[in-house]
């Protein structure tokens, strides 16, 4: 996943999370359907704003585990 997409994500997250404390949103079946609304319209503003839509993102070439072997053994170096 890509700074953008995680970006994305990590907003819809966070709006998902604080719907449900500001509504006092209960049950897994309501939460699940929130869920569901808040990243239909995540995905609606990229789409309206012109950005890529997170299917069509480019795959990032290193993972995660990588990048982090990289910083380690940058920070070992030092």
């Amino acid at each position: 996943m890509g700074s953008t997409e995680l970006a994305a994500n990590l907003f819809r997250a966070t709006q998902t999370e604080e719907k449900l404390r500001r509504e006092n949103i209960k049950g897994k079946k309501m939460a699940n359907t929130t869920h569901f609304e808040v990243g239909s319209k995540v995905r609606q503003t990229i789409e309206e704003l012109g950005g890529t839509m997170p299917e069509d993102l480019p795959v990032p070439k290193k993972s995660i585990a990588q990048v982090e072997g990289k910083k380690r053994k940058g920070i070992k170096s030092k």
